[in-house]
């Protein structure tokens, strides 16, 4: 089953570094061709909440095959797909299927094992759940550069048969309660798919639309206000909700998954930050990007058994506090960054951020789930890892929101800053001007465009590390949230069920 969610959670992020040959093989626009991530997430954003529902209704083994089974037909059609609208209802529906594997899994690690295992079982599924995401661009790159894209599914089939086949036999310790169906809240899944279809829509489409200017993302804002509003509703009044927000009410498990949606920030934020920086100032290819990358997954591996052994002996609050310090060490040793940095530079804010994921994961897992009731786990499951895709998904738009910001702002001063007598400047100018002495007559023009890029890139690269100092004052404030929570007193609760 760990398995299975590691594929699921690996193919949000195994695109991202070759959308440049998907879209030549499926002859998409620049447009087009984000719908390859964006469809799978907001597929996948709808089925995790619902999973909880499913797996009571169908037992956690058939609700596995099921999405196990779908999500490997589904990758296998993606490699089929010859235009690009094929490519997105695949997409849409592996997401959409598969999803269903990364709560069950975390549901179910909490239903069978006693509180003595969860030291190895809990790091295990974390370093599979922030891992999956981190690696997705490398193995991506790889494969699009050995293979073809086709690959980036097809890699899928083998292992998903296999992961399908061995749940039907070897997953059973619960029974399907096929009398939910009779009361199943169609309504509410119908105003929750609204809500955060059109939210997901609204977070990936509006930093690169100038949010609500853009028609489509302002009508998407306004169903998903509405819709949001119908579903609270409905889930408050309903006999029996499509999802049951009680979990709430336990303040470890409120804490936590806010806790859980900032690391989604950490997680999905970072790992989208470094391969911008990569592509746009240095310029270098999807396989670069992956090898430069690999830096953090290594630093996970690495550092999961350790942190397990740290979850046995150490208060969770004091390890939370740990990691996101972490956190705020490598992104305020990113906040220096300039044009020049590469491999060597990056490497110590990678290792901060490789070393926190793990030593956050594990607490936060705990605090929130731990020490709820065994028929609550598989609902609460669901809301826990929706936060942590939530905050992804509203990190990436804050992230690109203030990096366009901070741009305009940054090009604005530098502009502000030339001045025709200005020694350096024209030092430059006619350097540049040598080096398009070929040219003729063009050669002043083609200078001051090469002048207008440097001072674009040095804007970025000063927004860079505005980003950075933002995200480093997020994560340290979030220590102080710390003294909302509980310690856990999960081995008395945990084996009382």
């Amino acid at each position: 089953m760990v398995f299975g969610m590691f594929m699921a959670i690996l193919d949000i992020q195994i695109v991202s570094a070759s959308l440049t040959e998907i879209q030549a093989g499926v002859s998409a626009s620049a447009d087009e061709i984000s719908w390859v991530q964006t469809a799978y997430l907001i597929a996948e954003v709808i089925m995790i909440p619902l999973s909880g529902t499913l797996s009571r209704v169908l037992s956690t083994r058939w609700m596995f095959v099921i999405a196990s089974g779908g999500f490997t037909l589904m990758s296998f059609m993606c490699a089929t797909s010859s235009t690009i609208n094929e490519l997105i209802l695949w997409r849409a529906l592996q997401g959409f299927i598969g999803g269903g594997m990364i709560p069950t899994v975390f549901a179910s690690a909490y239903t069978i094992f006693p509180p003595s295992k969860r030291g190895v079982v809990t790091p295990l599924i974390g370093l599979v759940a922030t891992l999956a995401p981190t690696i997705g661009p490398t193995i991506g790159g790889y494969l699009t550069d050995l293979f073809s894209w086709h690959w980036l599914f097809l890699v899928n089939v083998v292992p998903g048969i296999f992961v399908t086949v061995a749940t039907y036999f070897l997953v059973d310790f619960d029974e399907p309660q096929w009398n939910l169906l009779s009361t199943f809240d169609w309504a509410g899944l119908a105003f929750m798919a609204a809500f955060l279809g059109c939210l997901e829509y609204v977070l990936e489409e509006g930093p690169n639309h100038d949010w609500l200017s853009e028609e489509a993302v302002a009508i998407s804002a306004v169903v998903s206000l509405v819709a949001g509003i119908a579903f609270f509703w409905r889930v408050l009044t309903a006999k029996h909700p499509i999802v049951d927000l009680r979990a709430f009410a336990d303040r470890n498990f409120a804490v936590g998954s806010l806790f859980s949606f900032i690391m989604g920030i950490g997680l999905y934020g970072l790992t989208y930050l470094y391969p911008v920086y990569l592509g746009r100032v240095r310029g270098m290819s999807a396989l670069q990007i992956g090898e430069t990358m690999f830096v953090t997954g290594i630093c996970m591996f690495l550092t999961a058994p350790i942190a397990g052994r740290m979850s046995m002996k150490l208060d969770p609050r004091v390890m939370m506090g740990i990691g996101f310090l972490g956190f705020g060490v490598g992104t305020w040793w990113a906040s220096y960054i300039t044009k020049d940095w590469a491999f060597g530079e990056l490497v110590v804010p990678q290792i901060f951020r490789g070393v926190s994921l793990m030593v956050c994961m594990i607490p936060i897992n705990n605090v929130a789930l731990g020490t709820l009731p065994p028929d609550r786990i598989k609902n609460a499951s669901g809301l826990y890892n929706l936060t942590r895709n939530l905050g992804g998904a509203v990190g990436l738009a804050l992230i690109n929101t203030l990096l366009n910001w901070r741009w305009d702002l940054h090009l604005q001063r530098l502009r502000e800053t030339l001045s025709w007598s200005h020694f350096r400047t024209l030092e430059t100018l006619d350097t540049f001007k040598g080096a398009f002495s070929r040219l003729g007559s063009d050669a002043e023009m083609a200078a001051l465009k090469q002048l207008e890029a440097l001072f674009r890139q040095e804007a970025l690269v000063m927004a860079f590390g505005d980003v950075f100092l933002a995200l480093t004052a997020l994560f340290v404030g979030m220590t102080v949230m710390l003294v909302f929570v509980k310690k856990p007193a999960a081995a008395a609760g945990a084996d009382a069920h």
